[in-house]
């Protein structure tokens, strides 16, 4: 029987005026939450870090990270595997309480709930996954979960690499960060699917120092104010698209989809987009991404496009389209129309639902001075460059052929 851990932590988020302030005052801004859940299967007895064993390990680096919890973030605590010993499967897949909950931390108490854990039963990493969610749904602070364990989940069918991305789905900025202490090649994989569905991080630990160091670094950035994509979702076509300022955005596309969003771009503006798109399951090779500008009448702008073949989990492309004019002009705002679509395609055993996280970036700024319809295509006032080039290549084949031909003469002369 295997062993699993998760943490959530929650990054700065939107400021809230606080009961009562009056105008002027300074903002309040929601406290960050962190949730730290705790492996504790029968698998942490294991003996394999520093001559101690894992649950050990464990317990001495959340001693290390309680002390060093920032005091503006809100800290909860959830343990998987810790009550039910026996061999029933369905009582042993429930196993996940919170046991510490979010909110101030009292460092003396959840030292001492943490001290009372031994090593028990399953690893319900899934179930685990979703009470941390539910412990800090609400709010519109960002949310982290770090997930430490030595083992997979033991509670197929519910796989939690599904659950991570049913959870990314919701569009509510959760990402889940993994750490696998001595992870074997399926508990690797399987922890690497999860973070990367979240767009988080994977960690393998070998030492105390590692595991305390990296939950305490990933605890401290929920007290680091942090830019979080706001979650949208593109339509089937550009009329009833949703129109996007500049900023983050996130949505999720399934196999060979297209969507479409608006942006607004007045004369003498710059719209400058780009997109990417995670692999976060298994997909055939051979894919690619494009990104497309079309006037609402449909007629092609400039796109983007890029090509993978396997060897990498995200695939991003970009364009930048300068409206010609001036911002004195009284021609209109136009609306151009951005198309984001894949060309991946998977094995007949992938789930194609949710569909992949995609990562749009917006930004409209003042465009180059006299830009024209031409630099809309692409190339923009590097065609005068282009130019440049080749009438230098025309006049140094003229003055090379003038010289060879010299060359010749005063050759048969001697």
């Amino acid at each position: 029987m295997r062993a699993s851990a998760c943490g959530l932590f929650v990054t700065l988020a939107v400021g809230l005026f606080p009961s009562g302030a009056a105008a002027g005052e300074p903002v309040a801004k929601e406290a960050p939450k962190v949730e730290l859940v705790l492996d504790v299967s029968g698998s942490m007895r294991a003996r394999d870090i520093d001559g101690q064993t894992r649950m050990s390990a464990a317990k001495q680096a959340f001693n290390e990270v309680l002390d060093a919890v920032p005091d503006e973030v809100q800290l909860g605590i959830r343990t998987l595997g810790a009550n039910y010993p026996g061999p029933d499967r369905n009582l042993g897949c429930k196993d996940t309480k919170q046991l510490y909950p979010v909110g101030p931390l009292d460092r003396t108490e959840a030292k001492t709930a943490v001290a009372t854990l031994a090593p028990t039963g399953w690893t319900p990493i899934g179930p685990a996954l979703l009470g941390a969610a539910e412990d800090l749904k609400g709010g519109d602070a960002t949310r982290r979960i770090v997930l430490i364990t030595d083992g997979e989940d033991t509670c197929a069918p519910l796989d939690p690499c599904e659950v991570a991305r049913d959870i990314a789905a919701k569009g509510i900025h959760l990402v889940i960060d993994t750490l696998g202490l001595v992870p074997d090649a399926k508990t690797r994989d399987q922890l690497i699917c999860i973070a990367e569905a979240t767009g988080g991080t994977y960690t393998s630990v070998q030492h105390t120092a590692e595991l305390s160091g990296r939950v305490r670094q990933l605890v401290g950035r929920a007290a680091t104010p942090v830019v979080n994509p706001v979650a949208t979702e593109g339509a089937k076509q550009c009329a009833g698209a949703p129109e996007l300022k500049p900023g983050l955005y996130s949505d999720r596309e399934t196999f060979g989809e297209h969507r479409w969003y608006r942006v607004s771009v007045a004369p003498g503006q710059e719209l400058r987009a780009s997109v990417s798109i995670g692999a976060d399951r298994a997909v055939n090779n051979d894919y690619g991404v494009l990104l497309r500008a079309t006037t609402a009448s449909g007629r092609e702008i400039v796109r983007g496009q890029e090509a993978g073949d396997g060897r990498t989990d995200l695939i991003s492309s970009g364009l930048r389209y300068p409206k010609a004019g001036d911002a004195d002009d009284e021609e209109p705002v136009e609306t151009v129309c951005l198309q984001v679509s894949n060309s991946f395609s998977a094995p007949a055993s992938v789930k194609t639902t949710p569909g992949m996280p995609v990562e749009l970036t917006i930004d409209v700024v003042d465009g180059p001075d006299g830009a024209s319809d031409v630099a809309s295509f692409g190339l923009g006032r590097g065609w005068w460059l282009l130019g440049a080039l080749a009438l230098t290549g025309l006049l140094a084949g003229l003055v090379w052929g003038w010289v060879s031909r010299w060359r010749i003469a005063v050759w048969r002369t001697n």
